[in-house]
């Protein structure tokens, strides 16, 4: 996975792959392999809740890689932040 220095280098459908592959990596390899990507998601995304929107979201359900991405594009959009790159 080629990761990318901020979030307005990610296309919205290349984020979305960064996020099922946390997901993927979550589910079937070591922490090793998993904590970067966590850390990673963490610094370019700037939202409070961090890893917490994957692992504990406020509402039950939005975990989905969807809602996640929803979920950060609405917060960046709303506190000046700048989006992912066209498609």
């Amino acid at each position: 996975m080629n990761l990318k220095p901020s979030i307005s280098d990610y296309t919205e459908t290349e984020f979305m792959d960064f996020i099922k592959h946390i997901y993927f990596v979550n589910g079937s390899f070591d922490d090793d392999v998993l904590n970067p990507l966590l850390h990673h998601f963490e610094a370019i995304i700037e939202h409070p809740a961090g890893t917490d929107l994957i692992y504990w979201p406020e509402v039950k359900g939005l975990d989905a890689p969807e809602q996640v991405v929803r979920i950060i594009k609405e917060w960046r959009e709303a506190n000046g932040k700048p989006g992912f790159k066209a498609e």
